[in-house]
């Protein structure tokens, strides 16, 4: 079964109440099986728009991914991050 990989772009408004919502999204990540493969860190914008804060996270399988992000635990975390930014999120399969 393909893995799933949730794919998420983000502009911070907020630091501080992104970091709360950072800190209570591992809940559910550890509740799905989910493991991060980038989160922040170094980027160069090679085409078209990007943004500062870029994270991947890969699942065991797309449902797992579909699961974290559609879980009370997650959007308890998603709560903290009210008016911290914008986030566009998305969830791809694997190969």
């Amino acid at each position: 079964m393909p893995k799933g990989y949730l794919i998420a772009r983000a502009h911070v408004t907020d630091a501080e109440k992104w970091a709360q919502y950072a800190e209570g999204t591992k809940i559910a990540l550890a509740k799905f099986g989910g493991k991060p493969l980038a989160r922040g860190g170094r980027f160069e914008i090679v085409e078209g728009e990007g943004c500062a804060r870029n994270a991947i996270l890969e699942f065991p399988t797309f449902e797992d991914a579909l699961g974290y992000a559609r879980s009370p635990e997650y959007a308890e975390a998603k709560a903290l991050r009210e008016g911290a930014g914008i986030m566009n999120m998305t969830i791809v399969e694997g190969l």
